[in-house]
């Protein structure tokens, strides 16, 4: 699995790669609106069906467990028969299921379709970031169609409640079944038209014994959060299959040591941006699409929202996310991504803090300002983090590297319903206890706030206040948990960042140091013109390379293109005119305008955002 080919995009044309991304994106939206289009369907589901807590949370983990739980083994299977043949044999599988869960009218038979369709997007999700970072080898160009694939991962979960909600209101649940069979069927067929095919050299033997390891390991750890509360965490049947789960995945690791060919090179995870970077991607997962299952609940149960309003007021995260994801591009490039990823955390752990402070009487107002800034924070670590994972694989292991990157995710997303659902039942049950005395009957609160969304024969106003205190009392407990662990992360992170730089400064010779104060930039002028050594006799090339961005910098282009042009043909010899030389202008390392001079004159041909092989740094400390 850790092989891929390497030819798969230069021959084709820079339309035709934008087009497969845009194809392979339109499979991972589908897979991010199946996460949570059914979640403003829960009060239906639940009346119609007579669901439990756990029965619910079940109908949402059941197609993330399938997912986490098979989509290492599924991204070897995409190594070995060919990454755009596992995109459309996961896409038919989701049709398949879509249609047997559209016909369902039982709690069993939606549970099995969601599972079905985890399995089938298990296929292509590994599949999607593959293709993606197989098409554009380029590291600028690569590094934009990532942050693209990181946006539309979220977004596609993000929109999932309006559809979800626009559905439901319109026709009923099972519409949140049958939206995925056209969308499906559409990536299928332009996939075989404009998706290049790749795959692994060579034949591969597919590790299934560590791929039913890994799958029954994450299987029993989730069921064991999931049954927790309703079962009681010292039950025989918790702590049983909270042993088999650790037992399980450490066969596993073990295994996947001693195996010739393993699904995951444990040694991998050492390499610390790979490691800290997956690790971090979980978290992220965990936390944010966690505390979405919870936010929807909140806006129909408590503010009374109906499944279409719930799922347009969830439209500030997804707006906020792109944003987020728009932004990584050009504050990496400034800052760097680790920088950016603790950035987004301390944004996501200040969303918390607001949340944990909300009652059932605070209105929809404050949930704008915390979609808001989750958004931005999700946006920004998630696109890092997710080019900073696959910049760490080399070209020819780009497969596993996005198997990996997709393992992180869903398992924290089914972690993180898991347990924040977890939570949320057993604090708010023991909130409602006491509240109503214990030998109330109506315990479960999720079933009373659907119930009391329908004014016949549903239940009191005193249990109705009662379930809703209740529910805002589990959602801030939950919501402290989250600032309070991401809040260690983000001082303990911050911590060895500063350190890190601290110690690389002091390694750094004092000559080689960068001047900071303005008296020591004025007296170094920071133009330099010069002649490239390459080429044929009479090829000249100048190079502007600003080290500081700013406005001025900015404002000084138009200047310094016409300084070139004019420095050209003052220094090319008359006999040398019907030469090609070249301009390139750089800020800060990012070439913002490269110029074709030939015959004395000039036409722009640059490219913005390219990455120049040297930039102004590193070409002042060789020169130092």
């Amino acid at each position: 699995m850790s092989r891929t080919n390497s030819d798969t995009s230069p021959a084709l044309s820079m339309r035709r790669r934008w087009a497969a991304t845009v194809v392979v994106c339109l499979g991972l939206f589908l897979i991010g609106i199946d996460f949570t289009v059914l979640n403003v369907a829960i009060p239906d589901l639940q009346r119609d069906l007579r669901l439990s807590t756990t029965d619910v949370q079940w109908i949402i983990d059941g197609y993330a467990v399938a997912m986490s739980g098979s989509v290492l083994a599924a991204g070897a299977v995409a190594d070995r028969i060919g990454r755009r043949r596992a995109f459309v044999l996961g896409m038919l599988l989701c049709v398949v299921t879509s249609v047997a869960g559209g016909l369902a009218d039982t709690s069993a038979q939606v549970i099995a379709a969601r599972a079905g369709m985890g399995l089938g997007s298990a296929l292509v999700m590994p599949a999607t970031l593959s293709i993606v970072t197989r098409l554009f080898p380029e590291p600028a160009l690569r590094r934009r169609a990532i942050a693209v694939w990181s946006a539309v991962a979220g977004i596609g979960g993000l929109l999932g409640p309006v559809i979800g909600g626009w559905l439901v209101d319109r026709w009923s649940w099972h519409a949140g079944f049958w939206v995925n069979v056209p969308i499906a069927v559409t990536a299928v067929f332009l996939a075989w038209w404009l998706v290049p095919e790749s795959r692994a050299p060579g034949r591969m033997s597919l590790d299934l014994l560590g791929a039913a390891l890994s799958a029954l390991g994450l299987t029993a750890l989730v069921w064991a959060v999931v049954e927790g509360p309703d079962r009681g965490w010292a039950s025989t049947a918790i702590v049983l299959a909270f042993g088999s789960a650790a037992l399980l995945l450490v066969l596993f690791a073990i295994w996947q040591v001693r195996h010739r060919s393993p699904m995951l090179p444990l040694s991998l995870l050492r390499v610390p941006r790979i490691g800290t970077g997956l690790a971090a991607l979980a978290l992220m997962s965990f936390i944010a699409f966690g505390s979405f299952f919870i936010l929807v609940v909140y806006l129909q149960g408590v503010l009374g929202y109906s499944p279409w309003e719930a799922g347009v007021r969830t439209l500030p995260m997804s707006v906020a996310m792109i944003a987020g994801s728009a932004a990584t591009l050009p504050l990496m490039s400034r800052v760097g991504g680790n920088a950016m990823t603790l950035l987004g955390f301390a944004c996501v752990t200040g969303s918390f803090a607001l949340l944990a402070t909300t009652t059932a009487d605070s209105g929809y107002d404050r949930l704008v300002v915390f979609q808001l800034v989750l958004g931005v924070g999700c946006g920004l670590s998630l696109s890092a983090l997710t080019g900073t994972v696959m910049d760490a694989f080399p070209a020819a292991s780009a497969g596993l590297g996005s198997a990996l990157n997709d393992v992180a995710r869903q398992v924290g997303m089914g972690l993180g319903v898991a347990v924040q659902g977890s939570i949320l039942a057993a604090v708010s049950s023991h909130r409602l206890h006491q509240l109503l005395g214990r030998n109330d009957g109506s315990e479960d609160v999720n079933a009373i706030l659907a119930a009391s969304a329908h004014r016949h024969g549903g239940p009191s106003a005193t249990t109705v206040t009662a379930a809703k205190d209740a529910f805002v009392t589990g959602m801030a407990r939950s919501s402290v948990v989250d600032a309070v662990v991401l809040g260690a992360v983000v001082v303990v992170a911050a911590a060895c960042l500063i350190r890190g730089r601290a110690v690389r400064r002091a390694e750094t010779p004092r000559s080689r140091m960068i001047p900071r104060s303005r008296s020591v930039l004025r007296r170094q002028f920071p133009f330099q013109f010069r002649t490239s050594a390459e080429a044929r006799p009479g090829n000249r090339q100048v190079v502007v390379r600003l080290p500081m961005p700013g406005a001025w910098s900015l404002a000084l282009i138009p200047l310094l293109t016409a300084s070139c042009v004019l420095w050209w043909r003052r220094s090319t010899r008359e006999n040398e005119r019907g030469h090609v030389g070249l301009a390139e202008i750089t800020l800060a390392g990012r070439q913002l305008v490269q110029e074709m001079l030939h015959a004395g004159r000039s036409s722009a041909i640059g490219r913005r955002g390219r990455r120049l092989v040297h930039d102004f740094l590193i070409g002042r400390d060789r020169r130092a």
